[in-house]
């Protein structure tokens, strides 16, 4: 997915879920963060962040003109973990001071963009475990009391996928959440009675950034969601994680993460 009219900053706090102060151009502004996890690992004071202009806000009725996507996340030079690093010369042009130890990966914080990365993942025909290519993707599919994010047909067989995107990295692993779902175990529950039902059934955890080797579910932090994930896969649903490209302008899905369980 593409974002337009992106500009670097300095988070400055985030005084609720829906709103944080930016250093941008020498000026404090309001944006609207969106996410509303805790996200406390990434929003530190000081950090470069991306955030995205809305020229159109006023006529779209918008309260803020400006809304945070993204923080760079600082990774040791000379670590073995890989990633896409955030150029230093793009940080000093942003008036960003960084340490010369150090650099940085970008995180995308957008909660609406694993959604739409999945999306054009599943009709790009790249990548998908189980089919070349999917037909008839639709979103926003209802199955019992569950609305799922995706759903598409292979050789006849519908599927149902729900994707959950992953921001939370501890050393290395990814995981999720970062907060307790009773959404999340509800999903998890329909989809296996889906997979017991005939048709195809999977959760695709979309991992907001590079540099990361592996996946788990946050057990420490949701310990039935944890044990609703091992149980809807062996129940049939497939349990997929990928990490995503992201740059200033853009987060792509891009290659499959190793599931710990």
């Amino acid at each position: 997915m593409i974002y337009q009219h992106t500009q670097i900053g300095t988070f400055l706090s985030r005084p609720n879920r829906f709103l944080a102060h930016v250093m941008l151009n020498g000026a404090d502004i309001v944006c609207h963060v969106k996410n509303t996890g805790r996200l406390k690992e990434l929003l530190l004071p000081g950090a470069p962040v991306l955030v995205q202009h809305h020229p159109d806000a006023a006529r779209l009725g918008r309260k803020t003109e400006y809304s945070l996507i993204g923080v760079a996340k600082p990774v040791r030079t000379g670590a073995t973990r890989t990633g896409n690093f955030v150029s230093a010369d793009l940080l000093a042009k942003a008036g960003i001071d960084t340490s010369p130890d150090m650099v940085y990966t970008w995180v995308n914080i957008d909660s609406q963009a694993p959604n739409e990365a999945a999306y054009q993942w599943l009709c790009s025909g790249d990548g998908l475990p189980i089919c070349p290519r999917p037909q008839n993707i639709r979103r926003e599919v209802k199955y019992r009391q569950s609305r799922f994010d995706l759903a598409f047909d292979d050789s006849g067989t519908p599927w149902l996928m729900e994707v959950k995107g992953v921001t939370l990295d501890m050393d290395g692993t990814a995981k999720f959440p970062d907060a307790p779902t009773e959404r999340g175990i509800k999903h998890l529950e329909e989809l296996a009675d889906a997979a017991e039902h005939g048709f195809g059934a999977a959760v695709l955890f979309v991992i907001q950034m590079k540099g990361i080797t592996a996946f788990s579910p946050n057990a420490a932090t949701h310990a039935a969601f944890a044990d609703a994930l091992v149980q809807a896969k062996k129940r049939g649903v497939r349990v997929w994680a990928y990490d995503c490209i992201v740059t200033e302008g853009s987060m792509q899905i891009d290659a499959p993460v190793n599931v710990l369980l």
